[in-house]
């Protein structure tokens, strides 16, 4: 019995004992509270609070402005993308005028290229405005004689239109054209020796500066339609060398005149009906087709070395022919 009461006691003890344990960590716990509490009271001070509505403008205003970051970082990197594709495109458009450079500098030598005067084109082309100047003189010196001729100038030759120089079907010089046909004899004359070669040749840089040599001038007969082509053929061979021996009979050093290959310039040729320069409908037409073509062919050298054989040919010849 005495035992059982000393184990009530006991226990007793043992419980008042953590209850002063729990209550004293109880009063130690809000002593801390209380000391932590009036540290941050003495720290309190009203000056520095922000009242409510500045606090939430300047929550807004950090939003709005993180709001413009995001807007200006999407910005920038828009940017940076154009940039880098303005990049690629300066790069591009700096390879293409470098190509561009090149093409033009190869155009420039392309072009001192052809500014440098090829001798042989620049030959022909002399030669040709030779016979220009040749049939522009023929044409002028005989209007001297006859101002009321119908002279027609083509690039390679001299046209006689107006009446005709033939009846129909003949091949007879009428007799008031003869005195034309010799005067064509008398300008050839004088015409000639400047661009053949040959004992009668009288080569002068003041009138052929260009060393132009005629190949060939050729008589060449026409006719008009009517009759058989066949005969309007011979017809027109039979009219060219009629004019033809009128004219060496009137001017026998006109065969003198000699070209490159040594053989006189002066030559025929009949075309019968071929090449009309008029319908051929009409009396007067027709008589404009029964004509004379004085053609001028020039000399055409085969290459560069030819050019100044030609030169020294009629150098040659300007000296045998002095008195």
């Amino acid at each position: 019995m005495r035992a059982s009461s000393m184990r009530r006691r006991r226990h007793e003890e043992e419980e008042e004992s953590a209850f002063v344990s729990m209550t004293d960590m109880t009063v130690g716990f809000l002593f801390i509270v209380i000391l932590l509490l009036a540290f941050f009271a003495s720290r309190y001070n009203p000056s520095e609070m922000v009242p409510r509505p500045q606090y939430e403008q300047v929550l807004n205003e950090r939003d709005a402005l993180a709001e413009d970051l995001k807007r200006l970082q999407e910005r920038i990197s828009q940017l940076e993308t154009e940039r880098d594709a303005a990049i690629a495109a300066r790069e591009r458009a700096d390879k293409e005028i470098a190509e561009l450079k090149a093409r033009i500098a190869q155009l420039e030598a392309e072009l001192e290229r052809l500014r440098k005067p090829n001798p042989l084109e620049a030959y022909i082309n002399n030669s040709m405005e030779a016979r220009r100047r040749i049939l522009q003189q023929l044409r002028d010196r005989i209007r001297v004689d006859f101002p009321d001729l119908q002279l027609m100038l083509s690039e390679e030759s001299l046209r006689f239109q107006g009446e005709g120089l033939f009846k129909r079907g003949e091949y007879t010089l009428l007799p008031e054209r003869l005195r034309l046909v010799q005067v064509l004899a008398d300008r050839l004359r004088d015409i000639l020796p400047c661009y053949t070669l040959g004992a009668d040749a009288r080569f002068d840089a003041n009138c052929n500066s260009g060393f132009a040599l005629i190949e060939a001038v050729q008589i060449e007969g026409h006719t008009d339609s009517d009759g058989d082509d066949m005969a309007n053929l011979v017809l027109s061979t039979n009219r060219a060398t009629t004019t033809f021996r009128a004219m060496t009979t009137h001017q026998e050093k006109l065969l003198n005149y000699l070209n490159f290959q040594r053989q006189p310039v002066l030559s025929v040729a009949g075309y019968g009906r071929m090449r009309p320069i008029a319908p051929n409908d009409t009396v007067g037409d027709k008589a404009s087709n029964r004509r004379i073509d004085l053609r001028i062919i020039m000399h055409v050298p085969r290459d560069t070395d030819e050019i100044e054989k030609v030169r020294g040919a009629l150098l040659i010849g300007s000296r045998m022919g002095r008195p």
